[in-house]
């Protein structure tokens, strides 16, 4: 059974690019719990909070809940599901997995796969980060689901449907950018070499976003990672947005961040090709948290 496969190619109700991370992350999370403990199931009731968390801080925005992958993840193989009824799923219903006492479990043939092979453990769980989440995010999520996994370079897997990013448009994106971060103008080097700048897709890779100047930005490491956990993003006109989620009131956190809002971007260079409104709106609607503040506004008056 090569269960890597089966880890990145979990079946997710998709359309148009739409994310719906809800199998993926209870994967992981179950990965988690099965590393520090391979024969405890996971009571839905127990763990429903921890995972609507996760949903919330690493899924789109909008309504959602847990019951979907706990019940749906059994027809990947991966997982299965009992309750006081007996074995199976009682469904959907949030009622009716709190009532049932529902708990599931990796499938037995995966839990007996990851204690014969140390090592599969860690390549799915990388699977399935590589699938459905920028690289920017995985210490994060790793450390969320409670996953220990090696310092290694991610994998490519032969035979998948997923094609190897093109390492070309990092420097492309930078060139493009002229080696500034497009939302604070920071342009460190050490030497001739760029230090905190990395390039960033809009569109996230793992959801056919091109390796292309066009769905690039040059930005620093910390805004990278505000831009992919939805905190930032760029509105109409080519101007940062703000999420009125992000909660902060010290100095550092209204210079670096709240003071971003209605700024417009920094670049990129005449010839260059801004970011293309469909990554904008992609960006927007599926990793954006929230709505946007007004410009210029930082904490209100009451909160500081």
């Amino acid at each position: 059974m090569d269960w890597v496969r089966r880890a990145a190619d979990l079946r997710q109700w998709s359309r148009s690019g739409v994310r719906a991370p809800h199998k993926p992350l209870l994967l992981l999370y179950a990965l988690g719990r099965f590393q520090r403990d391979d024969e405890s199931a996971l009571v839905y009731s127990a763990v429903e909070e921890d995972l609507k968390r996760l949903l919330a801080e690493y899924g789109p925005s909008g309504p959602t809940t847990p019951a979907y992958p706990f019940h749906h993840l059994v027809s990947d193989g991966v997982w299965e599901v009992r309750s006081d009824r007996g074995p199976g799923s009682p469904g959907t219903g949030i009622r009716e997995l709190r009532a049932t006492r529902a708990a599931g479990r990796l499938a037995p043939d995966l839990r007996a796969a990851l204690r014969r092979e140390p090592d599969l453990l860690g390549r799915m769980a990388r699977a399935v980060l590589d699938a459905n989440f920028p690289p920017s995010l995985h210490p994060d999520l790793c450390e969320a689901v409670g996953l220990a996994l090696e310092p290694l370079e991610v994998e490519q897997f032969s035979g998948t449907r997923r094609q190897q990013r093109d390492r070309r448009m990092r420097e492309l994106v930078l060139t493009a950018y002229e080696y500034r971060c497009a939302f604070c103008g920071y342009d460190g080097r050490i030497g001739a070499v760029p230090v905190g700048l990395e390039a960033a897709h809009v569109r996230w890779w793992a959801f056919g976003g091109p390796d292309e100047v066009d769905n690039g930005l040059c930005l620093c490491s910390l805004h990278h990672k505000l831009f992919d956990k939805g905190v930032l993003g760029v509105g109409e006109g080519h101007r940062i947005v703000v999420s009125q989620r992000f909660v902060g009131h010290s100095d550092a956190a209204r210079a670096h961040v709240l003071s971003l809002s209605g700024r417009p971007i920094i670049g990129p260079q005449p010839g260059a090709r801004p970011v293309a409104a469909a990554h904008r709106t992609w960006h927007a609607t599926q990793v954006f948290h929230g709505e946007p503040r007004p410009a210029g506004t930082g904490p209100s008056s009451a909160a500081v």
